[in-house]
């Protein structure tokens, strides 16, 4: 079967197969409080490849406008040097969870820079510095997150 695809990134064999199987839902607040303690606010986990694409659009917004340099999104090819964190790569990127509370803004995504096959999961931390949101390493891998969650 070939691999599903979210801005031209294959998702990772691991999550493709929780997807077919129903098992890719949220594991509760407490779970992802263990295992992501600094992440405070609560999110809902994006159900598919189409609904990441949507929700992975966000990210072109804030690329894109200089205005909005707060949410630390760029465009790698664009960038006039690496481009590492706390920044994450908007064309390396697909977001897997998202906010739950309109407005809040927070999100999960798959990090690409690190693994084309099992990305690192990235978190946004607006917690840590209020004036600037800084991308975290959530986990070295998506398999590690998955595990961890006990899916």
């Amino acid at each position: 079967m070939t691999p599903s695809t979210v801005r031209g990134l294959a998702l990772p064999t691991p999550l493709t197969s929780l997807i077919e199987r129903g098992l890719w839902r949220h594991p509760g607040d407490a779970v992802l409080a263990e295992v992501i303690p600094w992440f405070e606010s609560p999110l809902v986990f994006v159900s598919g490849p189409e609904q990441m694409e949507f929700e992975s659009q966000s990210m072109d917004m804030f690329a894109d406008d200089p205005h909005r340099a707060f949410f630390r999104e760029a465009r790698g090819s664009t960038s006039t040097g690496p481009l590492e964190l706390p920044w994450l790569d908007v064309e390396q990127a697909v977001l897997i969870a998202v906010n739950r509370n309109p407005g809040d803004d927070i999100a999960l995504a798959l990090d690409y820079r690190t693994d084309p096959t099992d990305p690192r999961v990235v978190g946004s931390d607006f917690w840590t510095n209020p004036c600037m949101c800084e991308w975290r390493v959530a986990a070295p891998t998506f398999s590690a997150f998955a595990a961890r969650l006990g899916l």
